[in-house]
């Protein structure tokens, strides 16, 4: 976790990804609202959650796997994935980093509106 009085900026929680030499890192937890900063290096080895998960890529391109879709992804765009669902990163350059924001009840919410 990042230190209480630090910002929680991009530089700030890849420095304390880069302190910590892991994968991910959270960085804040308010209720049911977990965020980390999510960088993975040569593989995604992510399986599915329990919790529904928001995505917003940093930096870097690549391919993004939900379920069966894949789709090209890119910095600034915002994925969801629900609950239980198969998903990862794949094909994504070396600068790749991603803020994760898992949310809502165990098993996912389930009223929900998605575009197409």
């Amino acid at each position: 976790m990042l230190g209480s009085k630090k910002r929680l900026t991009v530089e700030n929680a890849l420095a304390a990804l880069n302190r910590e030499g892991a994968g991910y890192l959270k960085v804040l937890r308010h209720g049911s609202l977990h965020v980390e900063i999510y960088r993975p290096q040569g593989e995604d080895p992510q399986t599915a959650h329990t919790l529904d998960e928001r995505y917003v890529v940093i930096s870097g391109a690549g391919a993004f796997i939900c379920g069966e879709k894949k789709q090209p992804i890119e910095p600034g765009e915002v994925l969801f994935v629900p609950a239980g669902t198969e998903h990862k990163f794949a094909e994504f350059s070396d600068d790749f980093a991603t803020w994760v924001f898992f949310f809502g009840p165990e098993g996912g919410e389930h009223d929900s509106w998605l575009p197409h």
